[in-house]
């Protein structure tokens, strides 16, 4: 289930978008309701130096609709940016959206985020977006982030939205257990920590644990 998820979501992505910041901006600047107002764009072609003045004049006020991509998702602080629209939500992780929503009510005015999506109810795209809709706990949002796209290997370098190692328990579900798991393997470890008395386990660990996992176990 976690896998077909990751692989819906993969679909999902993968799509050519129906929206560009350039068109958008077209559509927003010809619309009456925004006659008076200066409409700006920004992506991540653009050259380091005007996507710096773009991004002071937004800061200033000097811009009034500014039309970005997810290059606005970190690393931007604008007090007075209070309303965002997320085009085709569904084409985002739960993760990307909180993100990028974290971007709005950062000052004194409340921060309204509206995401936009026509992917069906049941969809792997609709359940990302009705996620992040419901909540406001980035903590939340993480289990359900980790639900949908799957742990990937645990002991290894595939990132999480890869088939997951796990078997017989799942991160999200069973954290109590593998967290008296984690318990009794510190207990056997410091009375024994060679193993020498845990021979059947020492032997288990030597059959299952390959080399790449032992490095990833190395740097935890």
């Amino acid at each position: 289930p976690a896998a077909e998820s990751a692989t819906a979501a993969a679909e999902e992505s993968s799509r050519k978008t129906r929206w560009g910041v350039v068109q958008v901006a077209e559509l927003l600047s010809r619309h009456p309701a925004f006659d008076k107002l200066s409409v700006e764009i920004l992506h991540g072609k653009m050259p380091a130096e005007q996507k710096d003045a773009v991004m002071q004049a937004f800061a200033a006020g000097s811009i009034d609709v500014l039309v970005a991509t997810t290059v606005v998702e970190v690393g931007v602080d604008v007090p007075n940016a209070s309303t965002m629209v997320i085009l085709e939500a569904d084409r985002f992780g739960v993760s990307q959206l909180h993100q990028l929503r974290g971007r709005v009510g950062r000052g004194s005015v409340p921060g309204l985020c509206l995401l936009v999506t026509e992917s069906e109810v049941g969809t792997s795209g609709r359940e990302r977006v009705e996620a992040v809709a419901a909540t406001l706990d980035g903590f939340a949002l993480a289990e359900v982030d980790l639900e949908l796209r799957g742990e990937g290997d645990v002991l290894g370098a595939a990132q999480s939205g890869a088939r997951s190692s796990l078997r017989l328990l799942r991160v999200v579900t069973d954290a109590d257990l593998i967290a008296r798991a984690r318990s009794a393997a510190e207990d056997i470890l410091a009375s024994d920590p060679a193993l020498l008395s845990h021979r059947p386990l020492s032997d288990e660990i030597e059959r299952r644990v390959g080399q790449q996992e032992r490095a990833a176990l190395a740097k935890n």
